[in-house]
């Protein structure tokens, strides 16, 4: 297997920001659906021996979509400034080299 280095300079910042802000998205939604099963499971019982109103329950559902979203924005002014900041360095310091295999 031949193996060729390739020097990283540059990194795209809106092709970062959509990749972070996916992943983000989906931790969003795992933490949505911990929340709305524990809403679901825990509020009731917790509301009514606290008295917290039963419409705050239905909240933990609404963490299901609330979650992602907001992750995902986060997620996405992340990876923009992360690729600006990756592309600033690099201009320093002329990029990181890579051994990469072909594989035939």
């Amino acid at each position: 297997m031949a193996t060729t280095k390739i020097v990283l300079k540059r990194i795209g910042v809106l092709s970062l920001a959509k990749l972070q802000a996916i992943l983000m998205a989906i931790v969003g939604l795992i933490y949505g659906i911990i929340i709305g099963a524990l809403g679901a499971f825990l509020g009731p019982a917790l509301g009514t021996s606290l008295g917290i109103p039963i419409f705050l329950v239905g909240l933990g559902f609404a963490m299901i979509i609330i979650l992602p979203i907001v992750f995902a924005v986060i997620g996405f002014i992340i990876g923009a400034l992360t690729a600006m900041g990756y592309n600033l360095i690099m201009r320093l310091i002329h990029g990181i080299e890579l051994e990469v295999e072909e594989k035939v």
